[in-house]
């Protein structure tokens, strides 16, 4: 019988960010190997606690099962996801690549490999470090069919896409397509090794940054082109066609989108494809993503929101210091507004300052606080803010190391170890927080937020500060012509120089 290895290694990095992710921070937040992780994968079980029940592995599990019918093996390897941060250190990746390899050793005689990356991971002294991981994994393996599941905001190159036999990435933004995704590329994969399909992938890459307005996909003007791919997988030669709308806060010097094709057996109609979607996506370059206001203008509008209010709450994105986007999660300056200005709102905002928590968890629950909070690691960005309040919560790691809570009746600090992916209602309920009880709820998340509070937000704003993910590409270091640092009549020469790459 076919035997198919499964792994997955998932980091989104913020290129900007000075901060390095080690080996211990997917440890604390997910971390599974072997039978352990078969069984998360299975029926009625949670693949990954704190990020989701069922993701791109029980995908695949569930692919290997159904596709294969009883032909094919999973074959477990482990799997790391750690929350968006700065890059992943040589050490970290050296790590990775050590044991995918030795994983991969031990596994065993393999028919097939099924990937889970990111794609938008970078690592100190490696530009391309997901192809590493690839390469060290195809040394092993030798010519088994690979296939990879990717982030929609995955940075696709030359080194990845040549080293794969099977391709494809979310399709809807905000994910929540994940599961969805591995099974149907781990369909196309299991399919490939059992000889009944052949799949040919092609694509194109797009030298643009910006653009595409909110690039939800389920508004304009992004829903016309997620339409537009279902419609051409309607074609039973059309396996999986992908948007790659690139992580925007990378240091590389030649970033961009990028599309993919792929279809059974047939060169010719994945490049005609190909070149049919780049036009469509080349053509929303120049549609605007919207104004963001101030700090304080995001917190006049929640109070001018009494009715929303009273039936439900409303969502403050950070856009400065979006964890989900790789930062560090302990800026002051919105905290600082709602302390100051929100006298008449009930609040609840998280920050990161690990040496806080270090010094209050000796504390009993009752006892009255008075402290500087953020603005540790990196204070050019943030300074410190003093709150005060009574020691309302301690709660041990759930995957942003030990938590407290700060209130005094109005605002809720939350305080974590690590930077706090705050994103779902969850977050704040785990440590005594109804949602449902707050004005203002702040989040650390682009995207996310508004999938996992939809049933409780009756307005999300976002709202613009000063930190390391700010929406602004006039701070990246790009060096290539890339729209919209260049003025680009057409996508075809940036297309030729990374594709040759």
């Amino acid at each position: 019988m076919p035997r198919i290895a499964f792994a997955r290694i998932s980091q989104e990095t913020n290129g900007l960010s000075p901060l390095r992710t080690e080996v211990t921070d997917f440890r604390r937040t997910h971390f599974l190997e072997g039978r352990a992780l078969l069984r998360a994968c299975g029926p009625r079980e949670v693949e990954a606690r704190g990020f989701l029940r069922n993701a791109e592995l029980s995908g695949f599990v569930r692919a290997a099962r159904r596709v294969g019918a009883g032909r094919v093996e999973p074959v477990p390897l482990f799997s790391a996801w750690a929350v968006p941060g700065g890059k992943v250190s040589a050490g970290a990746l050296e790590w990775f690549r050590e044991h995918l390899a030795a994983r991969l050793r031990e596994a065993g005689p393999l028919d097939g490999l099924f990937l889970s990356l990111h794609g938008a991971m970078l690592a100190e002294g490696e530009p391309d470090p997901e192809a590493t991981l690839v390469r060290a994994a195809r040394e092993v393996v030798g010519d088994v069919p690979i296939g990879v599941s990717l982030d929609l905001h995955a940075q696709l190159t030359r080194n990845l896409v040549e080293q794969v036999d099977v391709l494809g990435a979310y399709r809807t933004n905000p994910h929540r397509d994940h599961a969805r995704t591995g099974y149907r590329v781990g369909g196309m994969l299991v399919r490939k090794v059992l000889g009944e399909q052949d799949p040919v992938v092609a694509w194109r890459a797009l030298p643009m940054v910006w653009g595409g307005g909110t690039t939800m996909d389920f508004l304009r003007p992004m829903r016309p082109l997620f339409r537009r791919m279902r419609q051409l997988e309607r074609d039973p030669r059309v396996l999986y066609c992908s948007l790659f709308m690139s992580h925007l806060w990378s240091d590389l010097p030649d970033p961009g989108w990028a599309v993919c094709v792929v279809t059974d057996g047939d060169r010719e109609l994945s490049e005609h494809l190909a070149d049919t979607l780049a036009d469509a996506t080349w053509a929303v370059r120049d549609v605007p993503v919207p104004s963001i206001p101030t700090g304080r203008e995001a917190v006049r509008q929640a109070r001018e929101a009494r009715w929303r209010r009273r039936l439900g709450t409303v969502c403050i994105s950070d856009t400065s210091d979006m964890v989900s986007c790789g930062a560090a999660g302990e800026s002051t300056h919105l905290l600082r507004i709602l302390r100051d200005e929100a006298t008449d709102l009930r609040c609840y905002a998280p920050v990161c300052d690990a040496e806080v928590v270090g010094t209050l968890w000796g504390r009993p629950v009752g006892a009255p606080v008075d402290i500087e909070v953020g603005g540790k690691r990196l204070p050019e960005l943030s300074p410190p803010l003093r709150v005060r309040g009574t020691l309302r919560r301690k709660q041990p790691d759930r995957g942003f190391g030990r938590e407290i809570v700060i209130d005094d009746g109005r605002l809720a600090v939350v305080v974590t170890e690590a930077p706090p992916l705050a994103m779902k209602p969850s977050f704040y309920r785990a440590l005594g927080l109804p949602v449902t009880r707050a004005d203002v709820c702040v989040v650390k998340s682009l995207f996310p937020f508004r999938l996992y509070f939809a049933l409780h937000s009756r307005l999300s704003i976002y709202a613009h500060t000063r930190g390391m993910t700010d929406l602004d590409w006039r701070r990246l270091p790009i060096e290539a012509p890339v729209h919209p640092k260049a003025r680009l009549g057409s996508w075809r020469a940036g297309d030729q120089r990374r594709r040759r790459a």
